[in-house]
């Protein structure tokens, strides 16, 4: 029987090398592909009972899966009679934080039955020495940096104060409460209900501010203090929506230098099985400007309203302040993502595709009536303001609604879809660090939609970065790739045509005019600046945002100002006020 089984075996094995399948459960191809998917499966009891010793196997291999995980995969890669050799991968931790490949050689018996023939080598190299186990290689972590080299995000040691079930939150709630006032004992006493018996976190700490009252927390029964590393701010009051695209950034550069060691449990055994050290990690220098983030911080303090402030330079796209207030931060990165109605900032779109298209220069003499009925929309002027015939540069400064609606009518169907493009508004970007969306400007088809896109209603939305970017492409002449990491500029989803620098020059000598005598004659103390405010109305048109893109071509900075629900653009006229006159 012996000598027929092996026989057989002998006539089995190319088709089992060419099909990948056994013709009985006693082939030693068999059992070893058997033990490879048992192992892949992590099934401990199925892999050690196809050994000729399963005791020890499962004491090895239980003890395998615990130091290295479970993400492994086995294979047999060749047979050579009772010979067999194994593949195997092993996956760790996150990203390219570990793989480990290695093959190695094993034994198949006939022992009643054909087995596995145990050893430790067989499974993992330096398995016979003990047990193994994975560890991460921390690299030196990277810090982010501002425009000036300073430090904006460092790695450090926060501390996680831990209660458990049963503490008496009336000793806690006192000594948090100068930190967090929010905590009270109610509220502390809530969190624990809901936590249905297992600890919760009351608040994560600075070092600065556990190290006062560090002891008082400790000595309370239940309370215990849990240090970790996380990536904060080194100005705790630093608020901005690139933080989180910057921290993802950076999470992900540490996970691609982190190194790993496949070494033995036994401190008494030295040296590592496998494994990789960590890489440098260069620190990450971004664009941001550190006077004018401040400044656009403190601009926003006194808006009650959701509000965001975004500034470039229109020289090379740098983003170097971005910044909204906490009304703001509870809706999300608004800045960034918020899609609004632009309103009359707008304008700066529907005078370019209008003198483009030939139909107008600046000093063409235009009516500007306080109400005009076109294309069955009844279109006002804020407060129904009546100018006559007045030139375009007039009525773009004074922000004539009637006069825009009714260039837009004029207008192709995508002669505003084309001309925001060349402004960057409906451009996609890939930028590293940033999440971004610019508006969308669909194409108005019908007449009518042409008058309420002519003055930034209907369909036509706008981020605050979007109208940033309009405000940086008219500075510039052409779309800056927006940067927030050094030499890192942003990929644009398309290359819109160049704008004609006489329109670029044209656009600009009107918005110089809506400071010096248009609607935003309060910023006229400040040299050179150049504006548009926008009052956008959206849903039951009762309620209205409130809008301001400028440049200040002497500082090489292009900007918008965005408040929700503000019922006109005076309060973004006041925050650009206070930004730009604030010492930098």
């Amino acid at each position: 029987m012996r000598t027929q089984r092996k026989l057989f075996a002998l006539f089995a094995a190319p088709a089992l090398i060419l099909f990948g399948c056994g013709s009985g459960p006693d082939q030693p191809q068999t059992v070893a592909g058997d033990f490879a998917d048992a192992l892949t499966r992590a099934d401990i009891a199925a892999a050690a009972a196809l050994t000729d010793d399963p005791a020890a196997a499962t004491s090895a291999l239980d003890q395998l899966y615990d130091g290295l995980g479970k993400r492994a995969e086995f294979r047999v890669d060749s047979t050579d009679d009772d010979q067999f050799t194994l593949a195997a991968t092993w996956k760790f931790g996150t990203g390219a934080a570990g793989e480990w490949n290695y093959t190695t050689t094993g034994t198949a018996r006939d022992r009643d039955g054909w087995k596995i023939h145990w050893d430790p080598a067989t499974i993992a190299p330096g398995l016979a020495m003990g047990p193994l186990e994975y560890s991460p290689l921390a690299p030196t972590p990277a810090r982010i940096l501002d425009s000036a080299g300073g430090e904006l995000m460092t790695q450090q040691v926060v501390t996680l104060v831990n209660i458990a079930p049963g503490t008496d939150p009336t000793a806690v709630a006192p000594v948090l409460a100068p930190l967090a006032p929010g905590i009270t004992a109610q509220s502390l006493q809530a969190d624990l209900a809901a936590s249905e018996g297992a600890p919760v976190t009351a608040i994560t700490l600075r070092a600065s501010d556990i190290e006062p009252i560090a002891n008082t927390l400790a000595a309370i029964p239940g309370v215990t203090l849990a240090p970790q590393t996380r990536l904060l701010t080194t100005d705790k009051a630093l608020s901005s929506p690139t933080l989180s695209g910057l921290a993802d950034l950076w999470q992900s550069t540490t996970d691609a230098a982190t190194g790993w060691s496949v070494h033995p449990v036994n401190p008494d055994v030295s040296g590592r099985v496998a494994g990789r050290d960590p890489r440098p990690t260069p620190d990450i220098r971004t664009t941001l400007d550190p006077a004018i983030q401040r400044n656009a911080e403190a601009a926003l303090d006194p808006i009650a309203q959701p509000a965001a402030v975004v500034a470039l330079r229109p020289s090379t796209g740098a983003v170097v302040a971005m910044s909204q207030n906490a009304q703001a931060d509870a809706q999300g990165p608004i800045a960034l993502t918020g899609l609004y109605p632009p309103g009359s900032t707008f304008k700066t779109v529907t005078v370019s595709a209008a003198m483009q298209a030939g139909a107008v220069t600046p000093d063409t003499v235009l009516p500007c009536p306080g109400v005009a009925d076109i294309e069955g929309r009844r279109i006002p002027n804020d407060d129904n303001f009546d100018l006559g015939p007045v030139a375009l540069h007039t009525a773009f400064a004074r922000s004539c609604n009637t006069t825009m609606a009714a260039l837009g009518v004029g207008l192709p169907p995508d002669g505003l879809t084309n001309a925001a493009a060349q402004l960057g508004l409906g451009v996609d970007f890939v930028t590293p660090g940033l999440t971004t969306v610019t508006g969308k400007v669909p194409s108005a088809d019908t007449p009518a939609m042409r008058v309420e896109s002519s003055i930034g209603q209907g369909r036509v939305t706008a981020s605050p970065f979007g109208m940033a970017l309009v405000a940086a492409s008219i500075a510039r002449g052409s779309v800056p790739l927006p940067v927030l990491v050094a030499d890192q500029p942003g990929v644009a989803d398309r290359t819109p045509r160049p704008l004609p620098p006489a329109t670029a020059e044209q656009i600009e000598t009107m918005m110089r005019e809506t400071v010096t005598g248009g609607t935003a004659t309060q910023l006229g103390d400040i040299p050179g600046l150049l504006g548009k405010t926008g009052t956008a109305e959206y849903g039951d048109n009762t309620h209205a945002h409130g809008w301001f893109v400028g440049i200040d071509a002497s500082a090489d900075l292009a900007f918008a100002v965005f408040v929700a629900d503000a019922g006109s653009s005076a309060p973004a006229v006041e925050a650009a006020g206070r930004m730009l006159r604030a010492p930098r």
